[in-house]
């Protein structure tokens, strides 16, 4: 680890610490040591916000309401300088706890349940001045079986740490696998303008066993035909016209650090819904923006891990579908309220 990258994870770590074991004093606490003024930029439903206050108050409180044994469980955490010359840091983890009441109208399980988080901070003199963060708010509808939409063609399953156990000690220059992962994404845009699928050279960035653990609504697929199957075809079907980072207005911030790569773009693609529909949704030719958040782990120089969150219900959004809005539709005849925490006295 490089001491740049070290002084900017250590930014971080406070508030990492009082995040593991959640409560909302240590948690506000850590808050106030960032910029009075740091933007937030959150999925939706929750928007663009300014201040520690104001990111507490609509987003972490909701959820420890919900999940009042609330935890941080990172499994990814790795930093460094962009080629802009910009420091961040990435972070890829689950929020967990019990599921005891609800959490925007998603109705409450009682059950331990998971959300994957991916956060990136933006640090200027050691101090978190900027925040890019999706949750995969769909997955915790999928665990409350209250899903509105169409089933996912990948594999639902709580998103696993990386495979070689090193997340939370990643070192090293990662220059090489960020060469890597822009040539990958480099070759796939050459399809469709050029209409043969081995343009995109898959089999030269990929490994044979990778996993793609995509966001709920989409899944988890594995191999390079699980990734085409479940994933990659459907998606370049329904918007074959997708443009990525460093086009217009869109940019994306790149970190390489030992086998790790990670990217933050808010947005960082545009397409438009054509072909035959994606997501079970019907075409539109609408033109959408994407924000995509991801991480990738490469082994023996080639992706064996990719985590990949989108704001789904943005996309969504952005085609006219309010999926929360559908959810409270689907669910009118839930009880709504909070699952008491059983008092074993009386057993």
């Amino acid at each position: 680890m490089t001491d740049r990258s070290a002084s900017i994870k250590a930014a971080i770590a406070p508030l990492r610490a009082a995040m593991a074991d959640f409560a909302e004093a240590p948690v506000r606490k850590a808050l106030a040591g960032i910029a009075p003024d740091v933007a937030v930029r959150l999925c939706h439903p929750f928007g663009d916000l300014s201040g520690a206050q104001a990111l507490y108050d609509t987003a972490y409180a909701p959820l420890l309401a919900a999940m009042p044994d609330l935890e941080r469980r990172d499994m990814i955490v790795m930093a460094g300088t962009t080629p802009e010359g910009q420091d961040w840091v990435g972070c890829m983890g689950n929020y967990m706890g019990t599921f005891r009441a609800p959490f925007l109208d998603i109705p409450p399980t009682g059950h331990l349940a998971h959300m994957r988080y991916h956060e990136f901070f933006r640090l200027e003199n050691g101090q978190i001045t900027e925040m890019q963060a999706i949750w995969d708010i769909p997955e915790l509808m999928m665990q409350a079986n209250a899903w509105p939409m169409a089933p996912q063609l990948g594999a639902f399953l709580c998103t696993p740490a990386p495979m070689s156990g090193d997340g939370l000690a990643i070192e090293g220059d990662g220059q090489a696998a960020m060469d890597h992962v822009i040539a990958m994404l480099t070759d796939l845009c050459k399809f469709p303008g050029n209409p043969d699928p081995g343009v995109m050279q898959l089999h030269r960035y990929w490994h044979p066993k990778m996993n793609w653990y995509g966001p709920a609504g989409i899944g988890t697929a594995r191999g390079i035909a699980g990734f085409r199957t479940w994933h990659q075809g459907p998606f370049l079907r329904g918007m074959p016209d997708r443009k990525l980072d460093a086009m217009g207005d869109l940019m994306s911030h790149w970190v390489g650090e030992g086998d790790y790569v990670c990217e933050t773009g808010w947005p960082n693609m545009r397409l438009t819904l054509s072909g035959d529909g994606w997501m079970g949704i019907a075409p539109s030719d609408r033109e959408i923006l994407l924000r995509s958040l991801d991480f990738w782990r490469l082994e023996g120089g080639l992706i064996r891990e990719n985590w990949v969150l989108v704001d789904i219900l943005d996309a969504y959004r952005q085609l006219g579908v309010d999926v929360l809005g559908r959810m409270r539709e689907f669910n009118k005849a839930r009880v709504p309220g909070t699952i008491p925490e059983p008092d074993w006295r009386d057993a």
